[in-house]
């Protein structure tokens, strides 16, 4: 059983708080869900959240956050003021789904959207946001221990002593495009041949090495 950072007690408010975080964010700061997903995780203030810190979980609004997290990776940003709705929007669910996720499964934020993009589960909402949370923590559940089997693009690559950031360099395919099918996020079967050719040609394989189901 996963031991839990913090009391249940505070859980709705850190989910809200992050609900809002996100919506805000995308929606009313114009950012990529996965650009805020990953300075949330740099600023550090993931950490705090995921260990149940008071002044994070409790002591901010899901404003305050986003200010916070701008404030330490990108100070010069300036901010939009907030625009409040009743509207509770699919970035919304996302954060208060993620909040009830990393609660209940006690796995960092660092290492959830390692595997299930925030931009992934903002698509989520349209199966999930009506059912039971617990639906939602099974299929999370489920992709990450799916994309917890590694590629062998990941093995070919590692095998090179090439980094993500290297590959990328050496072959011209964007590094969120190899993150994505080492994910399995992406389905590296069903890449252009271009791109196979590109990272064949990097790594010293076959095109047919890097596919997972060749025979299909």
């Amino acid at each position: 059983m996963a031991i839990r950072a913090y009391s249940e007690d505070y859980l709705e408010c850190a989910a809200t708080s992050l609900a809002v975080a996100c919506d805000y964010a995308v929606n009313v700061c114009g950012m990529k869900p996965d650009d805020f997903a990953d300075i949330f995780v740099i600023s550090g203030e993931s950490d705090k959240f995921g260990r149940g810190n008071p002044s994070v979980v409790a002591g901010k609004s899901g404003i305050e956050l986003v200010r916070s997290i701008v404030e330490k990776v990108d100070p010069s940003r300036e901010l939009p003021e907030p625009v409040f709705s009743q509207d509770r929007s699919p970035e919304y669910w996302a954060g208060w789904a993620l909040a009830h996720y990393q609660w209940h499964s006690a796995k960092s934020f660092k290492t959830v959207f390692g595997k299930v993009p925030l931009s992934e589960v903002i698509k989520m909402y349209k199966v999930y946001h009506e059912m039971d949370i617990t639906a939602f923590i099974e299929a999370m559940d489920k992709k990450i221990a799916e994309r917890s089997v590694s590629t062998n693009l990941k093995n070919i690559r590692e095998n090179r002593q090439f980094s993500q950031s290297e590959l990328a360099a050496a072959s011209g395919v964007q590094l969120h495009s190899i993150q994505l099918y080492e994910q399995r996020v992406n389905d590296i079967d069903k890449a252009q041949a271009q791109t196979l050719y590109k990272l064949s040609v990097a790594l010293g394989c076959k095109m047919e090495d890097l596919l997972e189901n060749p025979a299909n």
